[in-house]
Parts: C-alpha cells; structure tokens; sequence
C-alpha cells in the first residue's frame, strides 16, 4: 500500500511543553537524525515505487559483504536499520539524498508506526479486559478462568480468533492523529503530541498523514 514520505527516529520518551496560553501539553520526543536513502525502487524496473532508508551507522566488521556492496551504490556509508517506503508516485529524491526532520513543520499531522512492548504471556482478564467470575460465595478458585470455549458436537473445536490467555504486546502498532507540536530542527528532534508505540530508544517510523 503505498504511503507518503517519511523519515526513521528513535523514540526518546515523553515530557510536557507549555503552549502559549500557559497549558501544559504532553509531547512524545522523537530524535529522528539524518535518515539517506539507500535504494530507490521504480514501477518499470521493480514494479512499484518505493524509497529505503537507513538509520544507525554500523561498524564494517558487523555488516555482510552483500549488504557492504548495497550501500556501495548509494555512497552513504553502512547502516544497522533499514526501511523500505512505498509511495504512490515516482520518488522524487536521490540515491544517497539525506532526509531531515525538516521535512515536519508545526502544526502537521502524522502517524508513527513502531513495535509495541512486550508484556509476556497473558491471561484474558489482562490481555482483553474481560470481567472474569463474581467474586462471592459458590464460585471457587475461577475468578480469572476463560471458561467455556468450545461448543457443540459440531463443528467440535475451537473457533481461530477466540479471545484466549497469550502472547500480549510485541506487535507492529500504528498510532495515527498525532499532531506535530514542535519542530527542532539543530537538535533532529520532533516533538509530537500524544503517544507513541514501543520503548524507549525504540525505533519508529515517521510519515505525513
């Protein structure tokens, strides 16, 4: 599905600003640093437009002779992350251009894509927010059980989908809406209001909406 433009960062963490009118307002702190593109993918040779950018400079000695040879071309020096941009139309950039946060301004609205925290296994009271059993006389030891999950004789298992105890969290999340507060461009910080997906220092992908 093709996106629009949109540069790599890490997430720094979150603080609050003052606006103009002395309310105070959360900001997610994006450092977003000089993202160059790596390759460029076109509808007549690949078939279909794209852009791969890079992130976090790696040593020689940590990166494999094929992927030394792909940065070769592009000129840029090797890069421990990669991301590849789907767009709709021709990429207007060039083989090793360096994107910037300059490509934000205040007041833009952007969506940010990274990989949630892990929480582990879960039950389903946590992982879904179900109620669990009435805590009270006759109901013992199934607070928290998942109960039934079955059915009939027919089909005779268990539907795929069924909200169950699991794995929670560790997933590809996208938050979209986020609007852009603040733009520091000497700094490569974008300051973005409200959350972002995943940890601190996780990276995260920024793109106009």
């Amino acid at each position: 599905m093709a996106e629009k433009m949109g540069i790599l960062g890490r997430k720094l963490g979150m603080t609050r600003i003052f606006a103009d009118d002395g309310a105070a307002v959360a900001v997610t702190v994006i450092e977003t640093g000089i993202c160059p593109v790596t390759q460029i993918k076109t509808m007549d040779k690949d078939g279909y437009n794209a852009l791969q950018i890079a992130l976090i400079p790696a040593k020689e000695k940590r990166v494999g002779k094929a992927m030394r040879g792909h940065f070769a071309k592009a000129g840029t020096g090797l890069f421990r992350r990669l991301k590849e941009i789907r767009l709709a139309g021709a990429p207007e950039q060039q083989l090793g251009e360096n994107l910037t946060v300059s490509m934000f301004a205040a007041g833009d609205v952007v969506k940010v894509t990274g990989t949630s925290i892990g929480k582990g296994y879960q039950g389903r009271m946590r992982r879904w927010n179900f109620a669990g059993s009435k805590d009270s006389h006759g109901c013992e030891k199934v607070h928290r059980n998942n109960g039934s999950v079955g059915n009939n004789t027919f089909p005779g298992h268990v539907f795929k989908g069924r909200k169950m105890a699991g794995h929670w969290g560790n997933e590809t999340v996208t938050e979209s809406g986020l609007l852009v507060i603040d733009v520091r461009a000497g700094d490569n910080v974008l300051l973005v209001k409200g959350s972002v997906p995943g940890p601190k220092n996780g990276l995260v992908l920024v793109r106009k909406q």
